[in-house]
């Protein structure tokens, strides 16, 4: 069949979320063609996920944005209790933990959700990609070739099509795939981004009213002058016009409605969780909330979709550049639906206050251990575990070695024999002892985790082969 009149790519990805917008990045710096389609004019709008947790700061900073999320975010601020207008005690919204070479970042960094994808979007720019906005799918047919899509401006024809495109995802419900879950809490939410008189409310804390009503909060969002208000309602529906969200704060707390100088944007939700039954169907994969849901206490939702995109982002890379079989990608489902499913239950259990927000939510202890991608061990490492960084020989860090589409072959304190590799898919690094690590050889995904570990090179060939990533004979 012939597609002469409709336009091709590799990728077609729907919905510019941070989802979409990392999966973009990932595969423009890997070569592969992606259309980034949304069906919305412009960027979304609001703060809503505003916390971004220590992994996904190792993720960005891979994918070369670590300098603007530092520049324009801070971290989160202490927790301030308030009661009939006056100020009680303060207390920590998270577990925060001081950053060590392994781990360089403790703490969950606030950043709006709007900034964050301003961010991605540039940084797509900077590496040839871009978003086309006011486009929607309004259908799609799939072969054993590929995918044709139908978009409100004209058809398209890709390789594959990933949906990153939200909750309410038209892709997964065009494809039929149901969502299985719970409602997390019965009482709706509002969440809005407000500007409020300098001399009303500090900027130093993280304001927490409760109620009968319901609780109110108000955090101040770094690098702008706003806050984010998220409120409970027990008995009655949001009004999330201007005056309602004014009226709100005014009833709620010792502000008045005058000083909400400004309603930036306004949303409301009922916080659920919902995991797809599976997240791919041929060749749409789903990824981000299109693939689950969260309630959003502990900041895990934003932080497992942009995971998932770089998951599938280098998997994506080898199949369509590299000749990796098309078996690979059903690795991505293989392994970040239980991580998925890990996750909703962590933030169901912290909306329901089950659980602290403690250093489960930095998500440094995820990994694939036992995966189908994971083999072997060394030292102190599993293969699947997240790959530490640390200092390296010749003064550089680890993760400058990572950084990068990728594979790295780690030899740690030991001089045994290595292959040598036929092109950059895969560079080698000697280094002396690392405590993290221990002593052995580590293969280094270019997603972070370990995907090989061994004591000898014996079987590094055997592993990357089905990869696409090749040994030339001899040593190197």
């Amino acid at each position: 069949m012939q597609f002469n009149s409709v336009k091709e790519t590799d990728v077609l990805i729907v919905g510019a979320g941070p989802c979409g917008l990392t999966l973009g990045c990932d595969l423009a710096r890997r070569g592969v063609r992606a259309l980034i389609v949304e069906r919305a004019p412009a960027l979304f709008p609001g703060s809503r996920g505003k916390g971004i947790q220590p992994r996904t700061r190792e993720v960005l900073d891979d994918l070369g944005v670590g300098d603007a999320v530092r520049a324009h975010g801070g971290p989160a601020p202490m927790g301030l209790v308030w009661q009939d207008g006056q100020r009680q005690q303060e207390h920590d919204m998270f577990r925060r933990a001081a950053p060590t070479e392994a781990e360089p970042y403790g703490e969950p960094w606030m950043l709006p959700q709007w900034r964050t994808q301003e961010i991605l979007l540039a940084r797509l720019r900077e590496l040839g990609g871009d978003v086309a906005f006011g486009t929607a799918l309004t259908g799609l047919d799939q072969d054993a070739d590929g995918v044709t899509a139908r978009l409100t401006t004209g058809p398209v024809r890709a390789s594959y099509l990933v949906a990153a495109d939200g909750g309410r995802s038209t892709v997964r419900r065009t494809l039929g795939i149901t969502m299985t879950g719970e409602s997390v809490d019965p009482a709706p939410m509002l969440v809005a981004d407000v500007r409020v008189a300098e001399d009303a409310l500090d900027r130093l804390n993280w304001h927490v009213m409760s109620g009968e009503a319901g609780f109110l909060t108000l955090c101040p969002l770094p690098g702008t002058a706003d806050f984010q208000l998220v409120a409970q309602f027990r008995t009655g529906e949001p009004d999330t016009s201007a005056e309602g969200v004014r009226a709100l704060v005014a009833a709620r707390t010792h502000l008045t409605a005058r000083d909400i100088t400004e309603v930036l944007w306004s949303s409301d939700f009922r916080p659920r969780a919902a995991l797809a039954e599976r997240f791919r169907d041929g060749r749409v994969l789903l990824a981000g909330d299109a693939a689950h849901v969260h309630s959003p206490a502990g900041g895990q939702g934003l932080n497992t979709s942009v995971q998932d995109a770089y998951n599938l982002g280098w998997k994506l890379g080898q199949v369509l550049r590299h000749g990796a079989p098309a078996a690979l990608l059903g690795s991505y489902e293989e392994e970040r639906r239980p991580i998925a499913a890990d996750m909703l239950g962590l933030s169901t259990r912290i909306h329901r206050g089950e659980q602290e927000r403690d250093s489960a939510v930095h998500q440094l202890g995820l990994g694939y251990r036992g995966g189908p991608l994971s083999v072997g061990r060394a030292g102190a490492l599993h293969s699947g575990d997240r790959a530490p960084d640390g200092p390296t020989t010749g003064g550089r860090r680890l993760f400058d070695v990572f950084r990068g589409p990728h594979f790295t072959l780690l030899a740690v304190g030991t001089d045994t024999g290595l292959p040598a590799f036929d092109d950059d898919l895969v560079r080698v690094h000697r280094t002396d002892a690392c405590e993290a690590y221990g002593k052995g050889l580590f293969l280094v995904r270019p997603d972070g985790y370990i995907g090989w570990a061994g004591e000898n090179a014996s079987g590094i060939a055997g592993y990357l082969s089905p990869l696409g990533a090749s040994v030339r004979i001899g040593p190197a």
